[in-house]
């Protein structure tokens, strides 16, 4: 299975390569973007190609990842589903913007027809966003796309062996459709 290429008005919402590792490092090697990611920033292009490599080659049962960018080329963000469970129906979804592309309603604009994608393609029934609780930004996008919030779920994630508090949403597929 391969991952569906979507358009929006303003987007291209396509299957990440290691081509988008330049487009991707503005993210990934941002400390300030990076700050609500499971994971430390890269420490340079070759590590953010890299995890791009990962993510490609994962599963896309499990894992998917799709590049976000305009339709001149720019490269604006990611999205992605993981943890997938197809006995649960369930999986998460994560996203991010280049700081330059901030606030500026893109994800709001790429996301709905991922979450389309989750709940037909992958048959999910709950879709799953866990947000740090400082993260305002993805907690007002989570709300725009209609998830609810349901509690603090505390020293959930750990980075760079640092605990972390994560505010869990969730959408369900009786609520989008």
């Amino acid at each position: 299975m391969t991952l569906p290429v979507f358009e929006t008005p303003r987007l291209i919402v396509r299957s990440i390569t290691e081509h988008d590792a330049e487009g991707l490092h503005e993210a990934y090697g941002d400390a300030d973007a990076m700050r609500h990611w499971d994971l430390p920033p890269s420490v340079d292009v070759s590590q953010t190609a890299e995890r791009i490599r990962l993510s490609a080659e994962a599963d896309p049962r499990w894992h998917g990842m799709w590049a976000v960018q305009t339709h001149a080329g720019r490269f604006v963000g990611a999205i992605n589903y993981h943890a997938h469970n197809e006995q649960q129906r369930r999986l998460a979804l994560g996203w991010i913007v280049v700081p330059s592309c901030w606030r500026q309603g893109l994800m709001t604009e790429a996301a709905p027809p991922v979450i389309s994608h989750c709940f037909t393609r992958l048959n999910a029934h709950r879709i799953e966003a866990r947000i740090e609780p400082e993260n305002v930004s993805s907690r007002r996008l989570a709300a725009k796309l209609r998830f609810t919030e349901e509690g603090l779920l505390r020293d959930w994630l750990c980075v760079a062996g640092e605990f972390r508090n994560v505010v869990m949403y969730s959408l369900l597929r009786t609520e989008w459709s």
